[in-house]
Parts: C-alpha cells; structure tokens; sequence
C-alpha cells in the first residue's frame, strides 16, 4: 500500500494524517514531545508503527505548521516537502466539513481565518487569542496549566459570578439582545468566584471572542458557513457558545469530524490534488 502523509508541526504537538494514493484516508494521529522535530518523529513513527506499515510504504510526506522549516532535508530518506500552512488549512476544512466554501477558523496556540472557495484559499486575517490565552490565564488564575484540567474545572463552573450579562445592568427589553448575552466578560467578578468559574470564564470569552470575530467576517462576504479547527474545537464548552452565536446571528459554526487534524489533512490533500489522485 502507497501512503501520502501530511503532518501539521507544531511547537509541542504534532498532528498527522494519512491517504492512500487513491485519497482514502488511512488514520490519524497526535503526538506531544518537548520540541517539534521531536514530535515531528515520533508522530511518524507512530504512525507506521500503528497501521503496520513501514518506511517504504510512504511514498511522500508534506509538512506544515510553525514547524515545518525546521526540516531541511527529506524525513527519513522518504520525498518531503511543505505547503503554506493558510492553504492547509483552507484545503483541510472544506474536506473535513463537506463545504464547497466556507470561512476555516484555525483555533490553535492563536487564531487564524481563512477564507475557502472556488475563488482560492486566502488568509484574511487573525488573532492571538486562542488556546495559549487560555493556558496563559488559566495558569495564572486557577493553577491549571492543561486544557484537560481547564476543561474538568470549567465543567463545574458558573459564569454567573464571573461575567457581566445585559439582565445585570438594564430592566428594558433590547430587541436583538437576550438578557443573557454578555455585555462584559469578567465584569462582574464576585470575591466569592472559584476557579471553576473563573476557567469557564476564560473560556466562555475566548470563544465568545473568536466567534464575533467570525460573525464579523462573515457580515462582509456572502458565505454563512463557519468551519472551526484546531485544538480548542475539542472543548466540549465550544458548542455551547457558538451555539449561542448561531442563534444570535444566523452564522453556521461547523465542528467536523477529526477537526483537530484539519492542517494535516490540507497537507496531505494538497500533495493528492496537484497529483490529481
């Protein structure tokens, strides 16, 4: 069996991907390590070790992600070669999600756009919020330096002491907005605030964030359909807030299958598409 695998490198976590030449995908896999040649390797080890393949079932590898031009010379004596992690991205989601075009929101360390369509694949724009903010803040507030532990705190949390909600500070009915919607995160911070809800609050903004972020975009282009990737598409309290947003605003947000593996996904496809395979 001919393999193409497409890895997405990043500062600590690696994801991977494989196709069969004729496009069907083999597995996935994720690997953390200390640095990303580290992780890089493992992953790929993994890989073939997992789907009892070996080196020379392989026949080519496509890197992306902050890590791929770390890699010099071809991995493992197998033909490497990379591809702008935006068009990863770009290619990946439209795959994952079943869309012929749509915005693809990479919710990774930071957060990047990418509109997809017949038009092409370009990068409209970012932020820097994303899973580092959430690790960041978390580590400071709640002592908790991974999403597991965020995540198993946030589930037990309540926003109500944390942020600030349009009930708290009007007694009008405002026709676009439900008395719960959020007219400041982290506005209302009770002394009595636990670091469950303090995590569910960083969470609840950073999603809240990235979601208008998305309804903005979307507000100047025709497409409705918003594809979320990366690594905080995973937390369960994700669905809950776009959800929301969806409500509110009439945007589709779309969490695919294998989300978190989008990149790679859009690596290895680009390699199959020029090949026409």
């Amino acid at each position: 069996m001919s393999v193409v695998i497409g890895i997405d490198v990043g500062g600590s976590t690696t994801k991977i991907v494989g196709y069969t030449d004729s496009g069907k995908l083999v597995s996935v896999q994720k690997v953390e390590a200390a640095d990303p040649q580290t992780s890089a390797y493992g992953a790929l080890g993994k890989f073939i070790n997992e789907n009892n393949l070996s080196l020379t079932d392989v026949t080519q590898i496509i890197l992306t992600g902050v890590g791929a031009a770390l890699f010099k010379k071809n991995v493992y004596g197998i033909a490497t070669s990379t591809v702008d992690e935006f068009q990863a991205i770009g290619l990946g989601g439209l795959e994952l999600s079943g869309k012929k075009e749509g915005l693809i929101v990479s919710m990774g360390t930071g957060t990047a756009f990418v509109r997809a369509g017949q038009e092409g694949i370009y990068h409209i724009g970012g932020s820097g919020v994303g899973g580092g903010t959430v690790l960041g803040l978390c580590s400071q507030m709640c002592g908790a330096t991974s999403f597991k532990t965020v995540e198993e705190l946030a589930a037990a949390g309540s926003l109500s002491k944390v942020d600030l909600n349009i009930k708290d500070i009007s007694t009008g009915h405002i026709v676009t907005l439900s008395p719960d919607t959020t007219a400041s995160n982290f506005g209302k911070m009770e002394d009595e605030a636990s670091h469950a809800d303090i995590a569910l609050g960083v969470l609840n903004m950073t999603f809240q964030t990235i979601g208008m972020m998305a309804v903005f975009a979307c507000r100047n282009d025709r497409v409705k359909d918003v594809i979320l990737t990366g690594t905080l598409s995973q937390v369960p309290f994700a669905k809950t807030v776009f959800q929301a947003l969806h409500k509110m605003h009439g945007i589709n947000f779309i969490i695919p299958p294998n989300a978190l593996y989008a990149t790679a996904t859009g690596a290895a496809l680009s390699y199959l598409q020029k090949n026409k395979k």
